[in-house]
C-alpha cells in the first residue's frame, strides 16, 4: 500500500557581552544537594519590572543584560550517562523570568573547550528524535532541551530545545512518553552564541503558546533542563537523571518551577491562519495522452482557547501540500505498512487520541484504535478535506479529544464523514483510566468502535496497562472485540516486559489500524543492561523476546523467539546481532508481489541479523542494515546501508541503498530501495530539502524538493516540485509532475 501525500546576523565583537556573561552570580537554587533523583526540586521564576520586555532583554543567545545577572540560577545536574548520579563534567546554569506576555529562559553551557563543541544542524525538528527501541535521544549536536508541564498533570508536557547554532525544535510528550511527537509547531523563539565560556542559549516563549489552568495562578509548573555534551557523549539533567525508569520523558520525575503569578489571559485567544495556494499539474494519461490542470485555492485554520488549557481547532478547505512524502518501503509481509502522521492538522495533542499499542521495534501497529491518516488518504490517493474541528485539552481531571471532519467525495467514494470522542480522569499522581469512542458514516455504510483503557504505575520501575474494545458494522459482519494486558518493568539493568493480545475475527477498525484479525498473541521481552569497563564499552545490552500467536481457538499460526546482544562504546559507535527461529502457517495464499504467490501452508523460518551505526557526532555516519533468513521454504538476503555527510552547518546529504534478494519456490525477484535526500539550510529560517527514490519493484522514480522560508514566527512559504518516473517499459518513462507555492500567515487575536 503507497500514499502519495505527498535575523539577524549574530556577531560577537563586544567583549564587555562576554565579560558579563562569565561574572554571571554563582548563586543558585533548587540543587537538591541530597543527590536523590526523586528529591523535589525548585527552580524560581523571577518577574520582570513593568515596561516593554525587549528594553530588558534582547533575543540575541547572549545572558548580559542585567536581568540575567539578578535572577538565580539553578543548577545541580547530574550525569546519566556515562556515570550514573555523578556531577558533570561541564556545568549548567539556568535562569527564568518573565513578563506580561512571554516565558524568558536562559541557558548557560559552559564548557572548558569551546572549540570541541559540536553544531552542525540548522534546520528545525531535527534535533532529537525517537530510536527503534522507542527511546528519546538527541541527534548529533551539542544542544539543550527544557521540559514545561504547566498543567502540573505529571504525565503530559511541551519540550522546547535548540543547540549553539539556534536550530528550533519542539515537541508534545503524552503520558511520560508513549507518544512523544516531533512534528509539532509551536510559536516561539529562540537565539543560541558561543563564546569563550562554552555557549549560551535564550528562550522566549509567548505565554500565548503555552496552555496552562485557570485556578493554577502561583501553583508550581513541571520543569526539567536536558543537556548532551556531544564529543563524550555525556548526558545530564536537573531532575530525573536516574537511569531506573527515569529520565527526561518521566514527566513525574521533573522538578518545579515556582513563583510563577499573574499570567496572562486574553479576551479572545484567536489565532487564525490562512492559506493561498496556487500550482499546477502535467500527468501522463496513457493511452489518452497529456493533461495540464492548474490550481488557485484557499482556505484556513483557526484556534481559539475555549477556556485555559481546552482547544478548538477549525480548518476549512484543509490542503496538505506542504507535507513532506513518505520513505518508500518494500512490503514482503501479508500485512499492511504503516506510516507516520506528518500533517499540521492533526498533530497538536494528538497524543490524547492515543488508543491500543504500538509496535516493538520495527514493527508497524498490532491495533490502533483510531490512526489520523484513515481521514483524507485512501488507497488511491489523497481524499480532499472539506473541514473538520478539534477540542482537545484539560479539564478539571481530565483529558479530552473531540474530533470531527467531513471529506469529499474522490476515487468514488461518496462523502464521509469521520469522528472521534476521547476522555482520561487522572488516578493519583501519574495513573489514568480512559475511554473512547469512533465513528465512521459513509453513504450507507457505518462503523462503531469505542473502548476503555488505563495505565498504572504502582512504582516507579512498573506499569500495568491494558484495554478493551468493542467494534460494530453496519450490514454483516465487523462485530468484534479486541483486548490487550500488560506489564513493563524498567531498571537500569532489568527491562522485563510481557502481554496478551486478543484481536477478533470480525475486528473492524474502519477508523483505526490493525496488522491482523482472528488471533490471541503472547510476547515477552527480557533485557539485561551489564556495564563491563572494558574496551571503551559504555553498556552491553543481552535481550531474548518472543511472540506466540494462535486463532482464538487454539490453531498455531506463527511464533518467533529470538536472542543476541548489542555493544554501545563511549564513543557513542554500535551495533546489534541477533538469531531467530519461528514458524508461520497461511491460511490463506498472498500475493508478494504481482508475479510470485505465496500458497497456503505450514512454514519453518530462522534468521541471522545485524545492525549497526558510527557515532552521531561524526560528520561522516555510516549504518548498515544485514540480515539472511529461511523464507517461504526459500531463502531472504537484505543488504542495506546509509551514508550521511555534514558539511559544516548548512549541507548534509544522506545516499541510502536497500536491497531485498528472494528466492523461493514460487519464484525469485530482487527489490531495491535507493535513496538521496539532501538539506541545505541557509538560516534557520531557510530550508531546502530535496528527497530522490527508486523503487525497483514499481520501477518508480520520484523527485520531492520542499522550500521552506520562515517570514514570520508561526507563518510560513511553501514551494513543492515533485516529479514520477516509470513503467514497466522504463524507469524513465515520464508520469506526473506538479508545482505548488503555498503562503500562510499567522494573525493572534
Amino acid at each position: 500500500m503507497r500514499h502519495h501525500m505527498r535575523s539577524r546576523t549574530l556577531v560577537l565583537t563586544i567583549v564587555t557581552g562576554l565579560a558579563a556573561a562569565n561574572a554571571l552570580p554563582a548563586q543558585t537554587v533548587g540543587t537538591g544537594s541530597d543527590g536523590g533523583s526523586s528529591t523535589p526540586a525548585s527552580a524560581r521564576a523571577v518577574r520582570l519590572a513593568d515596561g516593554p520586555s525587549e528594553a530588558a532583554i534582547r533575543i540575541d543567545g547572549l545572558l548580559d543584560e542585567e536581568v540575567w545577572v539578578n535572577a538565580p540560577a539553578s543548577s545541580g545536574f547530574k550525569q546519566r550517562e556515562p556515570q550514573e548520579g555523578q556531577d558533570p563534567s561541564e556545568t549548567t546554569e539556568v535562569r527564568v523570568v518573565y513578563d506580561d506576555e512571554t516565558l524568558y529562559i536562559g541557558v548557560l553551557a559552559r564548557d572548558r573547550e569551546p572549540d570541541q563543541i559540536i553544531a552542525r544542524i540548522l534546520q528545525r525538528d531535527r534535533l532529537m528524535a525517537v530510536n527503534f527501541r522507542g527511546q528519546t535521544e538527541f541527534a548529533g549536536d551539542d544542544a539543550i532541551a527544557i521540559l514545561l508541564d504547566p498543567f502540573h498533570d505529571h504525565k503530559n508536557a511541551v519540550v522546547f530545545a535548540t543547540n549553539p547554532n539556534g536550530a528550533e525544535f519542539e515537541a508534545l510528550i503524552t503520558d511520560e512518553g508513549r507518544e512523544f511527537n516531533v512534528d509539532w509547531r509551536a510559536v516561539w523563539e529562540v537565539k543560541a552564541a558561543r563564546h569563550a565560556d562554552g555557549w549560551s542559549a535564550e528562550f522566549a516563549i509567548p505565554f500565548r503558546t503555552l496552555r496552562y489552568p485557570s485556578n493554577g495562578d502561583g501553583e508550581p509548573w513541571g520543569f526539567n533542563v536536558y543537556r548532551i555534551i556531544r564529543r563524550k557523549n555525556e548526558e545530564v539533567l536537573w531532575r530525573s537523571w536516574s537511569r531506573d525508569n527515569e529520565g527526561f520523558v518521566r514527566v513525574s520525575r521533573a522538578g518545579h518551577l515556582d513563583d510563577l503569578q499573574g499570567l496572562p489571559r486574553s479576551n479572545f485567544n484567536v489565532e487564525m491562519k490562512p492559506f493561498l495556494l496556487g500550482g499546477g499539474t502535467h500527468e501522463d494519461l496513457v493511452p489518452s495522452g497529456t493533461s495540464i490542470e492548474t490550481t488557485v485555492d484557499a482556505g484556513v485554520d483557526l484556534k481559539y482557547e475555549v477556556r485555559p488549557g481546552l482547544l478548538l481547532d477549525l480548518t476549512v478547505n484543509t490542503d496538505f501540500a506542504q507535507v513532506e512524502v513518505d520513505d518508500q518501503q518494500v512490503n514482503l509481509t501479508r500485512f499492511n505498512l504503516f506510516f507516520p502522521e506528518k500533517r499540521d492538522f492533526f498533530l497538536e495533542n494528538s497524543g490524547i487520541f492515543e488508543f491500543g499499542v504500538r509496535g516493538r521495534f520495527f514493527e508497524p501497529p498490532p491495533f490502533l484504535l483510531f490512526f489520523s491518516r484513515r481521514v483524507g488518504i485512501s488507497d488511491d490517493g489523497e481524499v480532499p478535506v472539506m473541514g473538520g474541528a478539534r477540542v482537545t485539552g484539560r479539564v478539571g481531571q481530565q483529558t479530552v479529544g473531540f474530533l470531527n471532519v467531513v471529506t469529499d467525495r474522490a476515487h468514488g467514494d461518496p462523502r464521509a464523514n469521520f469522528a472521534v470522542a476521547r476522555v482520561k480522569r487522572d488516578v493519583g499522581e501519574n495513573n489514568y483510566i480512559g475511554a473512547m469512542v469512533t465513528d465512521k458514516r459513509q453513504g450507507e455504510e457505518a462503523n462503531t468502535t469505542g473502548g476503555i483503557d488505563w495505565s498504572f504505575w504502582p512504582n516507579g520501575q512498573l506499569n500495568l496497562q491494558g484495554f478493551f474494545a468493542r467494534m460494530q458494522t453496519s450490514g454483516d459482519g465487523g462485530d468484534d472485540n479486541a483486548y490487550r494486558f500488560a506489564a513493563d518493568y524498567v531498571s537500569d539493568f532489568w527491562n522485563i516486559s510481557a502481554a496478551h493480545l486478543f484481536i477478533g475475527e470480525e475486528a473492524n477498525t474502519e477508523m483505526g489500524f490493525r496488522t491482523r484479525t482472528n488471533i490471541r498473541r503472547s510476547n515477552y521481552n527480557i533485557r539485561m543492561v551489564p556495564r563491563p569497563d572494558v574496551l571503551g564499552l559504555r553498556r552491553l545490552i543481552l535481550f531474548s523476546s518472543g511472540d506466540y500467536v494462535t486463532r482464538p481457538d487454539g490453531l498455531l499460526q506463527d511464533y518467533r523467539f529470538s536472542g543476541g546482544f548489542s555493544p554501545t562504546w563511549n564513543s557513542g559507535d554500535n551495533f546489534f546481532v541477533s538469531f531467530a527461529r519461528g514458524f508461520t502457517r497461511l491460511d490463506e495464499e498472498f500475493e508478494l508481489t504481482d508475479d510470485v504467490l505465496v500458497p497456503i501452508g505450514d512454514y519453518d523460518t530462522w534468521e541471522i541479523s545485524s545492525r549497526g551505526n558510527t557515532s552521531t557526532s561524526r560528520p561522516l555516519m555510516l549504518a548498515t542494515d544485514v540480515s539472511y533468513q529461511r523464507f517461504f521454504d526459500g531463502r531472504l538476503l537484505r543488504l542495506g546501508g546509509d551514508i550521511t555527510a555534514s558539511f559544516g552547518s548548512h549541507l548534509a546529504i544522506t545516499t541510502g541503498y536497500t536491497r531485498n534478494s528472494v528466492d523461493i519456490p514460487w519464484g525469485k525477484f530482487d527489490a531495491d530501495i535507493a535513496r538521496l535526500r539532501m538539506t541545505l539550510a541557509a538560516s534557520t529560517k531557510f530550508i531546502a530539502n530535496a528527497l530522490l527514490q527508486y523503487n525497483s519493484l514499481d520501477r518508480d522514480v520520484s523527485a520531492n524538493i520542499r522550500l521552506n522560508f520562515i517570514h514570520r514566527p508561526g507563518s510560513d512559504f511553501f514551494l513543492v516540485f515533485t516529479e514520477e518516473r516509470g513503467s514497466e517499459s522504463s524507469v524513465w518513462d515520464f508520469g506526473n509532475r506538479g508545482v505548488v507555492a503555498k503562503i500562510t500567515y499567522l494573525t493572534r487575536i
